[in-house]
């Protein structure tokens, strides 16, 4: 392959290499949050539990129990259906990393390859170059 057409391929795949690193910055960023959305989640749902727990006294429980159990049960629906769509998007993102980082791998070592080529053919044509000239 031509030295041109090999510095081709390497600016090639270091566009890719640049694009795909964006990629992951994004994700990271993402990753970073879905944390940061569970511990918001979580910290509403105390604060929801620690308000029902003041508008019901011990007095007023065995007069409102049943509806003090209705209303934490919703609650923690609440928060299990929000921390369960949050842990999806948690196991997208990982998903999307692995297959980026995999593509990201793959393309270091095509680079590799090129790189040794390039070496190969620069090696060869200088001494090609420098044996004809003596």
């Amino acid at each position: 392959m031509a030295i041109s057409n090999l510095q081709e391929t390497l600016l090639m795949y270091t566009r890719y290499k640049s694009r795909m690193n964006k990629q992951l910055a994004a994700i990271q960023m993402n990753t970073l949050s879905a944390t940061k959305k569970v511990t918001d989640t979580q910290l509403k749902y105390n604060r929801q539990i620690q308000a029902l727990d003041e508008k019901f006294e011990p007095d007023e429980m065995r007069e409102d129990y049943t509806e003090y159990i209705a209303i934490k049960a919703q609650l923690e629906n609440e928060m299990e259906f929000e921390m369960k769509n949050i842990q999806s998007w948690q196991d997208q993102l990982d998903m999307d990393k692995l297959s980026l980082e995999a593509r990201l791998a793959e393309i270091s070592a095509n680079e590799k390859a090129v790189q040794t080529m390039l070496k190969t053919n620069l090696k060869t044509d200088f001494t090609y170059g420098g044996a004809s000239q003596g």
